[in-house]
């Protein structure tokens, strides 16, 4: 059934087809591979080269940096324009009236003649303004002095020394450096040195809210002492070696503390070496803690000091075993507090509330998921004033916000629910009972990845939509909170910006719009997002296509696909640049392609699942048959030439692609890979393979399935990576060599989790162009 339903959807994908250079009528007909010459080739590269420098110098106003002043009554932005020309705008926020904020040409004419200098009106020596009270005056800086024009005259004075800009003055271009790692980088977790010295006694001080008292922590206990006298009041006595007190708080009534015991874990080491260290002399050694998965993590228990009784009493808990000591929050009674509990594999979340009299425990919130719970889209808020907490779960299928009775420790009610996701939260109104927030997939018909923002109350009546057009959008709210900014685009949609009130999502005015004329007069065009069925052949997966602009569609051109599949997000772009990189790679002579297949965030938790101890799957079943439908929709996608790169997760995804799917991908570029998820960051990989580490770590390892490999392989990884470790890359090297496997290795001296910079990506480049066009790529030596 399964097989019969996939069929029909690309039977019709394939007799709708449409789009650039569509050849669905007669895609059956043979097509000559696309083989440039020396000469097509060498130019395909300095386009390759020009490209994203090129198309960021033709697309502006791409962005508004709001500047609000007289109480959210107006706002100005600078666009930056052609050829470094510039104007500043003015939007009067009630009516949106939109004008210039000043008569630029004025304003240029009367500060020439009073700095005894040129300007011109669209090229004033400035970047940032400030409007005096009323609007009657603008300042501004040119060089080291600080000047004002008066607007009704427009004399122009100096008052004295240069003041610094506001933040956010200089308006960000869409550009990006080759150093492109986020999304891509896993945030290293790991204790230092010093903060593992600091929990094993060092001391610390902290005077009581009242001011009477203050706390020290020597030898691993807690002494609690008078201010004003110095006389110690009480010790703790359970802090010995091993089993340290190594934090404490006080309670915000000063009436106790709050101590925090570690049993320390394994904290062991992992080593890098500084071949080329900056100034020449010999190669250096670099260590630091890495908690890997299995190893024993630091365990924290909680003990209650009362230095009224002289009682210490430990919590009756289970210890907190994830590396991480817990953060408590007090209640409006600071008799209770709460702290947070994922057990060590996810499956299990908690929020947990103790009381100080007793020192019992009870859970207000106690989730147990039959597969795992994402902690990195986790969010809890607690409200000071009713003691309720807004949580977020995946429990009922997509990631949603509930009320939580923080007395009764029960579910008060759901606030959003349905087939779609809350991505975030903006803001939280305890006094209205109202959230504003960011979310996905509820409207029909579009991209379900595309944000949208809405308003809801605490009791989930009232869902108000703040924005609507079929975008993804980026809201940023005045400082009062009653207007917002509303940026949308698509990756084929350049961005428009709207003034909206917060409060309903009523539109103010559509005050401005990017202008990419001369970036399409240049022949540039848009990626094609593009839309095919998943491996149960009903959900749908998205994708995005970057195409030569000098596409012959009478010629078959290969594919490669940019990977990245780690579960802790969504990655294909889905708003609006003017020089994405795999453009760039596109010119060369390929279609370029990116995928969020299942295993992957941002829809169901079903969809989310599938990565479940199963990090090698990688969406790829859905994946191929992604690029099975575009090339049943347009003939000159050869898929018998397949090629993928990646980098960190993505660098396992794309060596994984050709240990585990030999028969559909030929060549792959892997960067920075985490090869075997016994060797990472422990976070990551027990969050999505679980714990204790089982046999399947071994089963998806790429080292483990190293001989598996054919095609080819180019492995490349920075000797100085602080977020995979690049013994991870090694110890596949070996395992290919003693397989007796034919593959391209690259070590980047001095280099941290990278991509490969500018070399690696010209690494990448010809190693695509020599494997799948067949070509020699240029000799960079006689260059």
């Amino acid at each position: 059934m399964l097989v019969a339903k996939v069929g029909l959807a690309l039977l019709s994908l394939f007799l709708s087809a449409s789009g650039p250079g569509s050849n669905a009528k007669d895609s059956s007909r043979r097509l000559s591979n696309y083989v440039p010459s020396r000469e097509e080739l060498r130019v395909s590269y300095a386009r390759a080269d020009s490209q994203r420098q090129a198309a960021s110098t033709r697309a502006f106003k791409l962005r508004v940096v709001p500047h609000w002043y007289d109480e959210d009554r107006h706002f100005w932005y600078r666009n930056d324009l052609e050829n470094g020309t510039k104007e500043f705008v003015d939007v009067e926020t009630d009516r949106g009236h939109r004008s210039s904020a000043f008569d630029h040409a004025r304003l240029a004419a009367s500060l020439s003649k009073a700095a005894n200098d040129s300007y011109t009106a669209s090229k004033l020596p400035f970047a940032s303004i400030e409007f005096g009270t009323g609007r009657k005056s603008v300042s501004f800086n040119v060089g080291d002095s600080r000047w004002s024009c008066d607007l009704t005259t427009y004399d122009c004075i100096k008052t004295g020394a240069a003041t610094t800009d506001p933040p956010a003055a200089e308006q960000i271009q869409d550009e990006a450096p080759f150093e492109e790692l986020s999304p891509y980088a896993e945030e290293p977790r790991y204790i230092t040195a010093s903060e593992l010295q600091r929990r094993r006694g060092q001391s610390q001080n902290l005077t009581s809210p009242d001011g009477k008292m203050k706390f020290a922590i020597l030898d691993g206990n807690i002494h609690v002492s008078a201010v004003d006298s110095g006389k110690e009041i009480m010790a703790s006595k359970s802090g010995v070696s091993g089993n340290d007190f190594v934090a404490a708080r006080w309670s915000p009534n000063s009436k106790t503390v709050i101590g925090f015991r570690m049993v320390a874990g394994d904290h062991k080491e992992v080593y890098l070496i500084s071949s080329s260290p900056a100034g020449g002399g010999r190669a250096q050694l670099k260590s630091r803690v890495y908690d890997l998965p299995g190893d024993k993590l630091d365990t924290f228990t909680l003990a209650i000091l009362d230095p009224v009784k002289l009682t210490e009493t430990a919590v009756q808990m289970e210890p907190v075993d994830t590396g991480d000591q817990p953060a408590i929050h007090w209640k409006a009674d600071p008799r209770y507090f709460t702290y947070e509990k994922t057990d060590r594999g996810h499956g299990r979340f908690r929020i947990i509330e103790v009381d100080t009299e007793s020192a019992t425990t009870r859970s207000l919130v106690d989730h147990v998921a039959k597969t795992f719970i994402d902690i990195t889209s986790g969010y809890t808020y607690y409200c000071t004033s009713t003691g309720e907490i807004i949580w977020r779960s995946e429990k009922d299928g997509y990631g949603h916000l509930y009320l939580v009775d923080g007395k009764k420790g029960v579910i008060e009610n759901p606030i959003t629910n349905g087939d779609w996701v809350v991505r975030g939260v903006d803001k939280v109104d305890e006094k209205a009972r109202q959230i504003w927030l960011h979310g996905s997939g509820k409207n029909m018909g579009e991209d379900p990845y595309l944000l949208q923002y809405y308003r809801v109350n605490f009791d989930g009546s009232g869902l108000t939509a703040l924005t609507e057009a079929d975008g993804n959008h980026s809201v940023v709210y005045s400082p009062t909170g009653k207007y917002l900014i509303d940026t949308y685009s698509r990756v084929d949609q350049e961005p428009t910006f709207e003034l909206r009130r917060a409060s309903n999502g009523k539109l103010v005015s559509r005050f401005d719009k990017a202008d990419i004329s001369l970036l399409k007069a240049s022949g540039w065009k848009a990626p094609e997002v593009f839309v095919s069925k998943a491996r149960d052949g009903s959900t749908d997966i998205w994708g995005v296509v970057f195409r030569p602009t000098n596409l012959d569609p009478n010629k078959k051109y290969p594919i490669i696909e940019n990977i990245y599949a780690g579960p802790q997000d969504s990655f294909v772009p889905k708003t609006f640049s003017s020089n994405n990189r795999m453009q760039a790679l596109a010119e060369l002579g390929f279609i370029v392609i990116q995928v969020d297949g299942m295993g992957t965030r941002n829809r169901s938790k079903a969809f989310h699942d599938v990565c479940w101890k199963n990090l090698a799957d990688a969406g790829f079943p859905d994946r191929i048959l992604w690029m099975k439908a575009l090339g049943a929709k347009y003939a000159y996608v050869d898929l018998t030439r397949v090629g993928i790169y990646g980098t960190s997760a993505g660098g396992q995804n794309s060596t994984g692609a050709m240990l585990f799917h030999p028969e559909f991908y030929k060549v792959a570029v892997s960067c920075a890979g985490c090869h075997d998820n016994r060797m990472d960051k422990v976070w990551w990989n027990e969050q999505w393979m679980g714990y204790p580490v089982g046999t399947h770590y071994a089963e998806q390892s790429n080292i483990t399935n190293a001989a598996k490999l054919k095609g080819k392989l180019l492995l490349m990884v920075g000797e100085l990576d602080t977020n995979v470790p690049p013994e991870s890359t090694m110890r596949l090297v070996d395992a290919l060599i003693k397989a007796n496997k034919d593959f391209q290795f690259l070590m980047l001296p001095g280099f941290d989790h990278t991509d490969g910079g500018p070399y690696g990506e010209r690494k990448r480049r010809d190693f695509f162009v020599h494997n799948l066009l067949g070509v020699e790529p240029p000799d960079h030596n006689s260059e």
